[in-house]
């Protein structure tokens, strides 16, 4: 397969000068960026389900071993202090456990039992967003998870780096990002690893802006947990409403540190008001804003 296939290119590649060497290297990382433009329609539609199916209560879930694996657990971890994605919301199901984060556990990612049992030990459904990551898209253990997260209802999303790969084949949105071979025969870190994290990164952030996480091009949503996201959230109330920094941060400290609550309590709202607008809205602060507009009858 591609990603495993020697490169002519590169056969000497140990024989090269070392700016030679990056140089490659790095034009590799620029294509494997590249590989990934070809699949924007497919990540749109699939961020829409998402979006739909985690507005119900649903969790996302990354699923894949090695590398791949590591991947989507580094995304998934950043969700929480970027988006207050909760915790409880989120589910790993990487082969090995959650020891191969660290120490390889290569055998593990051929155990099609092991993935199937991972999604039904999580109790996926309807609700749930399952995300498969194999570069080869042939893994077992990945492309088993999604089969099985499809059977439960879910809605599946594989992301693999070779044409007809199996995972493509299981998942409702299959997302093929072509990279083609490595620099280095097989060290899919490299070119698939890379075209791997930005398609997450489309994913999941276009996912949390869909749902309602990011406003004006801001992360609202942000759990302002100490003295320096408290200044950012200050910054961005400051921001959306043109009040100075006193004012918004007497306006957060009486909403708890919610910007979007922050946003609706220095257009008139009180702390409780501006929380029942939210919740009327699906947390959107635009539709709220627009709600409050619309019933006020002015141009706020």
């Amino acid at each position: 397969m591609p990603t495993e296939d020697v490169s002519a290119r590169f056969v000497d590649l140990d024989g090269w000068p070392t700016r030679d060497a990056v140089e490659a290297m790095y034009e590799g990382q620029l294509s494997a960026v590249a590989a990934v433009r070809p699949a924007l329609g497919v990540i749109a539609a699939a961020v829409d389900a998402a979006a739909e199916a985690l507005g119900r209560g649903g969790r996302l879930v990354y699923a894949g071993a090695g590398t791949s694996g590591r991947v989507g657990v580094q995304d998934g971890a950043e969700l929480p202090p970027t988006f207050d994605w909760p915790y409880e919301r989120l589910v790993f199901a990487m082969a090995g456990g959650q020891g191969a984060l660290v120490r390889s556990a290569e055998g593990a990612e051929d155990d099609e039992t092991e993935g199937r049992r991972a999604i039904d030990a999580a109790g996926i459904g309807p609700d749930d967003v399952v995300i498969g990551i194999a570069a080869s898209g042939t893994t077992p253990y990945t492309v088993a998870a999604v089969r099985r997260a499809a059977e439960r209802g879910a809605v599946t999303i594989g992301i693999a780096n070779n044409e007809g790969a199996p995972l493509l084949g299981a998942a409702r949105f299959p997302v093929l990002a072509e990279t083609g071979a490595e620099v280095v025969a097989g060290s899919t870190r490299m070119k698939a690893g890379t075209a791997q994290k930005v398609v997450l990164n489309l994913l999941s952030t276009a996912i949390m802006v869909r749902l309602g996480r990011v406003h004006g091009g801001m992360m609202v949503h942000m759990h302002a947990s100490n003295a320096k996201l408290h200044r950012r959230a200050a910054d961005m109330v400051v921001r959306l409403t043109g009040v100075d920094h006193t004012e918004a941060t007497e306006a957060l400290r009486r909403s708890n540190w919610d910007v979007k609550k922050a946003v609706l309590v220095l257009h008139g709202q009180s702390p409780q008001e501006a929380a029942d607008l939210l919740d009327g809205s699906n947390g959107v602060l635009r539709a709220a804003l627009a709600a409050l507009d619309e019933g006020s009858g002015s141009g706020c």
